[in-house]
């Protein structure tokens, strides 16, 4: 999932560090390629409330992506989309069935927004609170070697507030572009652009009719496995 479904489950907590936590992994991935963080595997090493917080963020975002990744809505969705947007993919360089994952996840978050599930500015507020000492110490304690990386990535990430745009699904389709070209060069040409908003905003009406489902499920699963501590 994306940053604003992973919040959503956890929408409900006014605990900045959570939240973080929530969407730190995939922060890290897209601050630094070199990023490896594994604290779920020395949660002795986070017992000030802070970072206890941010491994409660992590472990709930593994443990969403895990149940998410294996689920039949994702195998099914992802099938779906992959035939959906061939025809932009055409003669291209870029791999449908890469193209659906992503596509699929992005089209969760723009859903999320239009239908009033999620609020934007919360997200980011609730990250802004959680950039400070206790995140570092976090980070320096679980092995990262790039702060100041990681600071530059997240000034960038919260002054230009991009998830807003996601309402859109021309701003989807620019975002699986701009994914694509860390991969290929030109990942798809402008008439290929043209027939890959098209497409995306045709299978929104169809996802719209049931994304609520793997919310739903994932919400549940995540009470089993990692329920809340009273």
């Amino acid at each position: 999932m994306n940053f604003l479904s992973h919040f959503f489950f956890d929408r409900t907590f006014d605990e900045p560090y959570r939240a973080m936590g929530t969407v730190l992994p995939d922060l890290l991935k897209n601050a630094s390629k070199s990023a490896n963080l594994h604290p779920e595997k020395i949660p002795e090493f986070f017992v000030a409330n802070e970072e206890a917080a941010l491994l409660t963020g992590w472990l709930r975002h593994l443990a969403v992506d895990r149940y998410f990744h294996a689920s039949s809505f994702f195998v099914q969705k992802t099938a779906e989309l992959k035939l959906v947007l061939m025809p932009a993919t055409e003669d291209g360089p870029v791999r449908p069935s890469f193209l659906a994952h992503i596509a699929l996840e992005l089209l969760l978050d723009h859903l999320l927004i239009t239908e009033g599930m999620i609020n934007v500015q919360q997200f980011y507020t609730q990250l802004e609170r959680s950039v400070a000492d206790p995140l570092y110490v976090f980070l320096e304690k679980s092995g990262f070697k790039e702060p100041e990386v990681f600071s530059s990535f997240m000034r960038n990430f919260l002054s230009s507030r991009y998830l807003l745009s996601y309402q859109k699904i021309e701003n989807i389709t620019y975002a699986l572009n701009r994914i694509c070209m860390r991969l290929w060069i030109q990942p798809f040409t402008d008439a290929r652009l043209a027939l890959l908003d098209e497409q995306l905003d045709r299978y929104a009406a169809v996802l719209k009719t049931d994304f609520r489902d793997i919310f739903e499920q994932t919400a549940a699963h995540l009470a089993l496995v990692l329920p809340e501590k009273s």
